[in-house]
């Protein structure tokens, strides 16, 4: 028994010592905040001294060196030029020997590895005893996601649902399904987790419905739906260019064929080629138009006789009578206009104008061409 008990009284001397000396305790090497909540970083030391304490928190990126964030000395608290100046402090009295800090609103920049360093003056600790190290990881819950829907929506046909969030640490996981009435909930391979991928095919009436995707994280969650429409007859490729952005040619195109002609455009219009005539030009080719404009001077109209070239006069007839010249008024004794030889009602002075001659239609010349060609 006495042997055992000085056993005992020198473990006690030995371990005394060793249990006084300066050493600083974490609660978890790995913390994790939601961000804009706050977070706190546990930290407390042990010492046989009751002096009062130097202390020291850094912050180790891993873009950058370590750097300062706050400090104790001399029973004053001193918060270092940095994004957490105001958001970053003791969380109870330094001479408690708790150590801990808390962070409001955190960011996702505040990720880091955090080193809080104690020495007291009438105290020592084993290499690297009196340094405490913790990982802050700030998470980042998804951003609302975008649905969307690709693919024809007929009986028949395949479409597939996409989801997709662009923030998010870690990354989300997409779940899709679909929602009440016709509840259903989708796995590997018709849904991709990683992608936020879902394909339906073979397409059916009862398919329609209202399907939900859900994109989450250790940080939260956020939701987005899409309306699928099962048709019983595809979409026309007119109506499915439209849908694809070409609504605005077809419209322009519209537009265009809705104009009115002008003048210009009108009497095109209803100008008339010869062989397009109802009389003339019936069953005959284009080529076909008639004789050429030269000869049309030369065609006899109505009411006319064809001169012929009289040849040289026979011998011993009698020479051809003089050809009448026409008469102006005032001559043959006339005294002039206003004289005694005017015509009955015509008044005095006034001299009628010529009279006109009736233009027959085109068309009897053209008839009297290819019917009477000797004539001409």
């Amino acid at each position: 028994m006495r042997a055992l008990a000085a056993a005992a009284l020198a473990l006690a001397a030995l371990l005394g010592p060793a249990a006084a000396m300066l050493e600083v305790h974490v609660a978890s090497g790995s913390v994790f905040a939601v961000e804009g909540r706050p977070a706190v970083l546990p930290v407390w030391y042990t010492s046989r001294s009751q002096k009062k304490p130097y202390v020291t928190w850094l912050l180790h990126k891993p873009d950058a060196d370590p750097f300062q964030i706050l400090t104790y000395l001399d029973g004053v608290v001193k918060v270092e030029e940095s994004d957490l100046k105001r958001r970053i402090s003791f969380l109870y009295p330094v001479l408690s020997h708790n150590l801990s800090v808390l962070i409001n609103g955190t960011q996702e920049h505040d990720s880091g590895q955090y080193m809080c360093t104690v020495n007291v003056a009438d105290d020592s600790s084993s290499t690297g005893k009196n340094v405490g190290v913790i990982n802050l990881t700030v998470l980042v819950p998804p951003a609302a996601p975008a649905c969307r829907l690709q693919g024809s929506p007929a009986v028949g046909g395949n479409v597939t649902l996409s989801c997709a969030s662009r923030k998010g640490k870690p990354l989300p996981s997409y779940q899709w399904q679909r929602a009440a009435p016709a509840a259903q909930v989708f796995f590997p391979p018709m849904q991709d987790r990683a992608r936020g991928t879902l394909k339906l095919t073979n397409l059916s009436l009862d398919m329609s419905g209202v399907y939900v995707c859900a994109a989450e994280n250790r940080a939260g969650s956020a939701t987005c739906n899409v309306t699928l429409e099962v048709l019983s007859t595809p979409r026309l490729p007119a109506e499915e260019a439209g849908r694809a952005g070409g609504g605005g040619q077809r419209d322009q195109g519209r537009r265009r064929g809705s104009q009115k002609p002008g003048v210009g455009q009108k009497r095109r219009a209803g100008r008339r080629l010869p062989h397009q005539h109802p009389v003339l030009g019936a069953g005959r080719p284009p080529q076909a138009r008639g004789p050429p404009r030269r000869l049309r001077r030369r065609l006899r109209r109505p009411g006319q006789r064809h001169r012929r070239l009289a040849g040289p006069p026979a011998p011993g007839s009698p020479p051809p009578p003089p050809a009448a010249r026409r008469r102006r008024p005032g001559q043959d004794g006339c005294r002039g206009r206003h004289g005694a030889g005017a015509e009955p009602g015509r008044l005095p002075g006034v001299t009628p104008p010529p009279p006109e001659k009736p233009t027959p239609p085109l068309y009897f010349d053209f008839l009297g061409f290819f019917f009477f060609p000797s004539a001409f």
